[in-house]
């Protein structure tokens, strides 16, 4: 009997990829490159283009921000790319929206966010910017799932995250400081369902030291705990944002040792070959 096999691509975004020259217009640049990211995405589009008669399905999730967010550099006043803010920070003048209406809702957030644990504010490049060439999808990943999609009658399904400039958003489950007025940045039931209906789910994309990490803990937050080796870190296709090498690493073992299965493509593209 035919397996149900799901593959789960986490932004695989030009922003998100160290591309060669001939991927990148003169106009363009990425803007938050991921060593290692490039040769990630072709891996990907390879399983797709190789195996895509054994995928049930093919999920994508897109990191989709406006120009000012809260970790963007428009959102603060004279703060450069790769600064981190404390809620401290803050109250001390340290940093300061721009906005000086903001500073009520950005110092509640920042407490809330600290409170989790999960994560210091970081301030990051402006990228995935909606609408622009660094929010579109790698072109290979993109090539390959087209014929996919037309090969088999079906859509790539696309999972939007980060619209909302409130809050931070690596995880295509929730926001880390989830919107009480906005369901986009709560619990993604509906992805969650989808996935648990495989088989198998393949994880890949980028980075994996922050959206793919993020997505990850809090889908096993979600999923069975005697069925989590059915969620497959393809650890090839994937790379940490350069400086986070450590995090990345430590998220691996952990989730090996909850139960994940840790897979290298050419283990992927096998299972998916049987199960054309």
């Amino acid at each position: 009997m035919k397996r149900t096999l799901h593959l789960l691509i986490i932004d695989p975004q030009n922003d998100f990829c160290d591309l060669p020259a001939g991927y990148v217009p003169a106009s363009e640049s990425p803007a938050l490159p991921v060593p290692g990211a490039h040769a990630d995405m072709q891996r990907v589009a390879g399983l797709i283009e190789q195996g895509g008669t054994g995928l049930s399905g093919i999920s994508i999730t897109l990191d989709s921000h406006h120009r000012r967010d809260v970790a963007h550099p428009a959102f603060w006043e004279g703060v450069s790319p790769f600064t981190q803010i404390t809620a401290r920070d803050v109250a001390e003048g340290k940093f300061l929206p721009r906005d000086p209406d903001a500073l009520p809702r950005v110092t509640d957030y920042l407490r809330q966010l600290e409170a989790n644990g999960r994560y210091t504010l970081m301030v990051w490049p402006t990228h995935c910017e909606i609408g622009s060439w660094g929010h579109n999808v790698h072109a290979d990943v993109r090539a390959a799932y087209n014929v996919w999609e037309e090969r088999n009658l079906a859509s790539v399904g696309k999972i939007i995250k980060g619209t909302n400039p409130w809050t931070e958003h690596y995880s295509a489950i929730e926001a880390e400081v989830p919107d009480e007025s906005d369901p986009a940045t709560q619990t993604n039931t509906a992805m969650i369902a989808l996935l648990a209906g495989a088989d198998q789910v393949y994880i890949t994309g980028e980075a994996g030291s922050h959206c793919v990490r993020a997505t990850t803990e809090h889908l096993v937050a979600h999923w069975d705990p005697q069925q989590l080796a059915r969620l497959v870190l393809v650890t090839d296709c994937m790379s940490a944002v350069a400086g986070f090498e450590g995090q990345f690493r430590d998220f691996l073992g952990e989730m090996q040792a909850r139960g994940l299965t840790l897979a290298t493509s050419g283990d992927v593209l096998a299972e998916l070959r049987a199960n054309a």
